[in-house]
């Protein structure tokens, strides 16, 4: 087996290996399937134009946005320790929207197209309705690159709280102020009263819908705050694999750009009519250079018609 497999991998087979790998449920996302949508505020800080012209990120907007569970279920329990967490958010006005996604795990778990749809293939269920492990086990050993996202997730305690988690971004930004200076950032979306978590034990023991009926009450509550950081960049940094972190991401140098306030939640038909598009970039904000990034608008457009 190839270190990168190589072949023909599309945006339309990715959506479909991972419809297939969820074992084809209808109508739904073909990744982050269960989720909340919601609606809030955003306010820029004094420091964002030192990062980007963006107007989304330099002037105040609603907030159009959806908390999410990992994979293709839609009937995916909250209490899976090793599901992935996603926030979802589109900021500005007409003319200058930019939408944002954001995970609980700071890397993805392929760095090429074809190696995300090998790793895809790989989980498919068999007749019996469980992927061959051994095949899962081969993949992995012959790409231990796909296993930095589940060895993260493996390390830290689950989240008690969508409102509680700390959010990144796994592409790359080129980001450009209004001197015309470019460097790049990641997005990390850190929440303003600290990370809140669980042991495995006690997230096993929790129902199945506690993150979204913890969601709500804090909503209720005004309690669901959080800040946008813009990570920035050092000399020799990747910016193309998407399966490794920044060196020290967790402790560098960081520019709040300014804060998001969640403050109703919305009818989840005013996010499933269309799709958060991570191509919809207001000018100021670049498009990765990754491979992976550049596949994902298409993809979600496909995932979006097949559930129509």
């Amino acid at each position: 087996m190839s270190r990168f497999p190589t072949g023909a991998a599309t945006p339309r087979s990715i959506v479909d290996a991972l419809k297939a790998a969820a074992g084809h449920p209808p109508k739904g996302r073909a990744s982050f399937a269960r989720g909340r949508c919601v609606r809030g505020t955003y306010a820029a800080s004094d420091r964002a134009a030192e990062i980007t012209k963006s107007r989304s990120f330099t002037k105040p907007s609603r907030v159009l946005a959806r908390f999410s569970v990992g994979g293709g279920n839609p009937e995916v329990a909250d209490n899976d320790k090793y599901g992935l967490r996603c926030f979802s958010f589109r900021l500005g006005g007409d003319g200058y929207r930019s939408d944002i996604l954001v995970q609980s795990a700071p890397m993805h778990f392929a760095r090429t197209l074809d190696q995300m749809l090998a790793f895809l293939k790989a989980r498919i269920p068999r007749r019996g309705g469980k992927p061959d492990m051994t095949k899962i086990r081969a993949f992995s050993a012959a790409n231990p690159e796909t296993q930095h996202q589940a060895n993260y997730i493996a390390a830290h305690p689950p989240p008690l709280s969508f409102a509680g988690t700390t959010y990144w971004g796994v592409h790359a930004f080129p980001a450009t102020n209004a001197k015309g200076e470019t460097r790049f950032i990641k997005f990390k979306i850190v929440p303003a009263g600290g990370e809140v978590t669980l042991t495995e034990d006690a997230t096993k023991a929790k129902p199945a819908d506690f993150l979204y009926d913890d969601l709500e009450s804090r909503i209720t509550s005004g309690d669901v705050r959080f800040n946008v950081m813009a990570l920035l960049d050092r000399p020799g940094d990747s910016t193309m694999d998407v399966t490794i972190r920044w060196p020290d991401e967790d402790h560098r140098e960081a520019v709040r750009l300014g804060t998001i306030v969640i403050t109703g939640v919305e009818a989840n038909e005013a996010c499933d009519a269309s799709i958060f598009d991570p191509a919809n970039l207001a000018e100021g904000i670049g498009h990765p250079p990754d491979e992976i990034f550049a596949a994902r608008s298409a993809a979600y457009a496909i995932s979006l018609a097949k559930r129509r």
